[in-house]
């Protein structure tokens, strides 16, 4: 018989729909329900795609004696960290204080007030490894709350106490300058891995966000070292196992230092900020293997993840059917020498295993491999490859797919319409400007109300109830932004307008310019979160801070990007000491002391060729942050373009920066000269 999450729309909530554990969804009837029977909450926080959820699920909330246990002695709570980001922030900061780390599956045990006294992440089912099992874990909990309910609320009184006096070293109000940006690039030289590319050790996530940051500082300093490291981290990753060889499209992380071998989850957010990154490094290089892999990402998300409705699905499992009914992780990707042969035949599958490093060992689990392209002497044809990696991935589409969260979260939507039109546009691929049009009306139509408010996500055409958090404000203004500049249509600015206005009023620290993670009206929690470092995703800080200073930019708002430039106190404070984890927020840094550039295309249409060139050229200039506004001299679609007439009759470009304009020109190559320097 379901339970209570039958009825909720996350996919992820829907999986336990089934389990014999009487699931509650995050809501105040749970927890008023916890108080009237006096028992703890057991709240476990997940995502569909988390390999070890599925374990922790099929071990325990699927067998009926640990359910028969916990609906005793529990109240149980299932949260999908992606469509309640702020109850997984606070949660996840108090599990980080008391263990020092934090994974998911989250497992916390609470008050019936929500105070959480005891914390861990995956249980197993038996004793292993020094770890107790989960009905161990249950039974002590059960224990400490019948014989020491005093000792437990003591304790969890201490645990809102210190969250509460946490707060962060915002670092004044100041923007970053030349000193701290050079500290930042410094830092990161020291925790480069300059034989692999990336930094720090495995297991290794795209650093996309700074690699941003690496790219603007070089366009804005001429730096070599810099462009450097974003060229070799995007080189070892490109050609690792990380990447979808055949499919195109980033996995979340590779396990080891040297890429080879992924945790395969593909996320929405991941391959979003990698395609705009790979865009923008043949943007500043001429890359063919950037363009390449740009492109195929793009139409990865395309092909992959976009829903019917027209948004982008959060993300497809690591975990599929390996054709034996068992669920296997990396069953979909992974290739033995056997398979290659069964597909192309001896002397075809000999070549496959040359070109994609594919061995006998195997590079993966049971003698299966995980495609990669090695650094290797000799040429291969490519005509030939080509074939080969065409018969490959129709050979993969008869395996069984990975499972796909269909649930469309407003932020990484966002990110993706910015990666989709700039790449789009880049790339003369107007099908991918359509595609990042159709989930921005998808957005407009679904998740804005008539005042503007978000909502953070949906599915199959249907909004969810919970409120968008500041990334969904921030990120979603980016994609509008973005496309402002690529199509023209000043509708696209109106609505982030009317997004940053919430940011102004309703995330914004009054007194200190400080951000917070939720609204000032939304659900009490134990603590308001706050967290300016950019992880997965940039930070809702860091994305509202770069959104914010490119509407000021486009619009001349004073209140804006003295809000942006209020907001990049807190990576003057900590980018020079943690540059890996503020990479969005040095970025945008960077296009702050670069102006950021204005650039007004006037023509006396949009399909003019001469109007084109411009646009284009100024979409593909360097210049960190840079916005760019096309239309015709009568158009008050955006206001970049008031008061710009044509030249001699010829279409042309405006460049400002800081209150100063350029002369206009009517000469591309003038414009990237000038976007250049």
């Amino acid at each position: 018989m379901p339970n209570r999450l039958a009825h909720e729309t996350s996919p992820y909530l829907l999986q336990h729909a089934s389990n014999p554990v009487d699931w509650w969804p995050w809501e105040q009837a749970a927890f008023e329900e916890a108080r009237r029977r006096g028992v703890p909450v057991l709240l476990s926080i997940g995502y569909s795609a988390c390999h070890w959820c599925h374990v922790m699920a099929h071990e325990s909330f699927e067998d009926q004696e640990t359910a028969d246990y916990l609906n005793a002695h529990f109240v149980s709570v299932k949260v999908d960290r992606e469509e309640r980001p702020d109850v997984d922030a606070v949660y996840m900061e108090a599990v980080q204080a008391a263990t020092g780390q934090g994974g998911w599956p989250m497992t916390v045990f609470l008050t019936p007030d929500a105070e959480p006294f005891y914390f861990g992440t995956y249980f197993p089912p038996a004793p292993r490894s020094g770890m107790p099992s989960f009905r161990q874990v249950l039974e002590g909990v059960r224990s400490a709350w019948a014989d020491r309910r005093d000792e437990v609320a003591e304790v969890a009184g201490k645990i809102v106490r210190d969250l509460a006096g946490r707060e962060i070293s915002y670092g004044g109000t100041e923007a970053p300058g030349e000193q701290e940006l050079a500290q930042a690039l410094l830092g990161l030289t020291r925790e480069y891995d300059p034989q692999r590319g990336g930094f720090g050790g495995a297991p290794k996530f795209p650093p996309s966000m700074v690699i941003e940051f690496l790219l603007r500082h070089h366009a804005r300093t001429g730096a070599e070292g810099a462009l450097q490291m974003a060229q070799d981290t995007c080189e070892r990753m490109a050609r690792g196992g990380i990447y979808d060889q055949l499919g195109g499209g980033f996995a979340r992380y590779s396990v080891d230092r040297d890429w080879v071998v992924p945790h395969f989850e593909k996320m929405l957010y991941d391959n979003a900020l990698l395609c705009r990154v790979y865009a923008h490094l043949w943007r500043a290089t001429g890359s063919e293997l950037a363009r390449r892999v740009a492109l195929e990402t793009a139409d990865f998300m395309v092909r992959e993840l976009r829903t019917d409705e027209g948004g982008f699905a959060s993300a497809l499992d690591a975990d599929s059917d390996d054709g034996t009914g068992k669920h296997v992780e990396g069953a979909y990707y992974v290739w033995t020498p056997g398979q290659l042969r069964e597909v192309l035949g001896d002397d075809d599958a000999e070549l496959a295993a040359r070109h994609f490093g594919v061995t006998q060992e195997g590079t993966f689990e049971h003698g299966s491999s995980v495609l990669q392209l090695p650094q290797q002497d000799g040429l291969f044809d490519a005509e030939k490859i080509a074939s080969v990696r065409r018969r490959l991935l129709d050979s993969r589409s008869e395996r069984p797919a990975p499972g796909r969260d269909d649930k469309v979260v407003a932020a990484w939507n966002g990110l993706a319409i910015a990666a989709l039109a700039e790449t789009g546009a880049y790339f003369d691929r107007p099908d991918l400007v359509d595609a990042a049009l159709a989930a921005a009306d998808l957005l407009v139509r679904l998740h804005l109300d008539d005042q503007a408010r978000l909502a953070r996500t949906s599915k199959d055409g249907r909004a969810g109830a919970n409120p968008g958090v500041l990334e969904d404000y921030a990120d979603v203004a980016e994609g509008f932004l973005a496309l402002a500049s690529v199509t023209g249509e000043g509708v696209w600015l109106d609505f982030a307008g009317f997004l940053l206005d919430h940011v102004l009023a309703r995330f914004v620290d009054e007194e200190s310019g400080a951000l917070y993670d939720t609204a000032v009206d939304a659900e009490r929690l134990i603590r308001r979160p706050q967290d300016p470092t950019d992880n997965a995703v940039p930070s809702g800080w860091s994305a509202a801070a770069g959104a914010l200073l490119s509407y000021a930019a486009q619009t001349g708002a004073e209140p804006h990007r003295g809000a942006a430039e209020r907001a990049l106190g807190v990576v003057k404070a900590l980018g020079p000491r943690v540059p890996r984890f503020i990479g969005w927020g040095l970025a945008v840094a960077e296009a702050n002391l670069a102006g950021p550039r204005e650039v007004a295309i006037i023509g006396p249409s949009l399909d003019d060729r001469a109007t084109k060139a411009l646009h284009r050229t100024a979409l593909l200039g360097t210049a960190p942050g840079a916005v760019v506004a096309v239309g015709t001299p009568d158009s008050d679609e955006l206001p970049l373009l008031a008061d710009r007439p044509l030249v001699g009759g010829e279409p042309a470009a405006y460049v400002c920066r800081n209150f100063t304009c350029d002369a206009p020109t009517t000469d591309p190559e003038r414009l990237r000269a000038a976007l250049r320097s």
